[in-house]
């Protein structure tokens, strides 16, 4: 298993996720087809499945476009002209053919194995994708969070409530701790310039500065067990965090984070 990263705008992130024995891969929130599909034709892959995190137009914007491209120099996602190729996502993402929840569970090529995630809050439909390789069961594998999980920070409560981003980030807080971490933005150089405001004393958050500094691209460099020592809304509990926000509990924590973030123009 192996995952490329694709800028498909200033900040957004796509993905490839390539089955390597196969040659196949899947799209992880295609935005702009044309870039994504010329990655495709520089790795030498096949794109044989789309996945959405969320149905936001960054994110879902090039499953739709994809219907009306009928050239076949590019990649349509199009159930029409290519009913073998599915396209995973949540309830309310458009373009999708197969419907996915939490629990639920398919396969890229022959040995990649992705379960999908309900990590509600940002949008109702958010999915979280837990991909691993079944031919390497050492490895953790990577989870694709959209914009439910950032390097540092967490994505805006659009359509939840703090309480429903904790539970989101608890759970995947619960993946092996070697999980690599792939989200939907490049916002790590803002998330950990805030969470020094919150946690100045964390040596973790020290070590995010420093990867930040020295990456233009930061996603794929943390993992879950990463995000639990520097990540200020993975870590409510703390003191620290708790004094900064004047609040008590993982839900008025949370809100309070979030309300400082929204303002933080640091």
């Amino acid at each position: 298993m192996r995952v490329v990263p694709v800028l498909v705008s200033a900040d957004n992130y796509a993905y490839l996720l390539i089955d390597e024995p196969t040659r196949k891969a899947a799209v992880v929130d295609v935005l702009d087809v044309e870039k994504v599909q010329a990655v495709a034709d520089k790795e030498g892959v096949s794109i044989v499945a789309g996945i959405t995190t969320h149905h936001h137009q960054d994110h879902s914007g090039g499953n739709k476009a994809c219907l009306f491209l009928t050239s076949l120099m590019y990649w349509p996602l199009t159930v029409s002209t290519y009913p073998s190729i599915p396209v995973y996502g949540g309830f309310d993402v458009p373009a999708k053919t197969h419907l996915v929840e939490d629990g639920g569970e398919f396969t890229v090529g022959d040995n990649i194995h992705v379960r999908c995630l309900a990590t509600p809050c940002h949008t109702k439909d958010s999915i979280c994708f837990h991909a691993t390789d079944t031919s390497i069961k050492s490895q953790s594998g990577g989870v694709f969070t959209g914009d439910t999980l950032f390097l540092g920070g967490c994505g805006r409560f659009f359509e939840g409530t703090a309480e429903q981003m904790h539970a989101s980030l608890s759970k995947l807080a619960a993946l092996p701790d070697d999980t690599v971490v792939y989200n939907g933005h490049e916002y790590t150089a803002g998330n950990v310039a805030f969470a020094k405001t919150i946690e100045p004393e964390n040596p973790a958050i020290g070590r995010l500065f420093k990867l930040a500094q020295e990456n233009k691209v930061t996603t794929g460099l943390s993992t879950i067990g990463d995000e639990k020592e520097w990540n200020v809304f993975m870590r409510l509990d703390k003191v620290a965090i708790m004094q900064a926000t004047g609040a008590e509990g993982p839900g008025a924590v949370m809100n309070k984070l979030r309300e400082l973030k929204n303002n933080f123009r640091g």
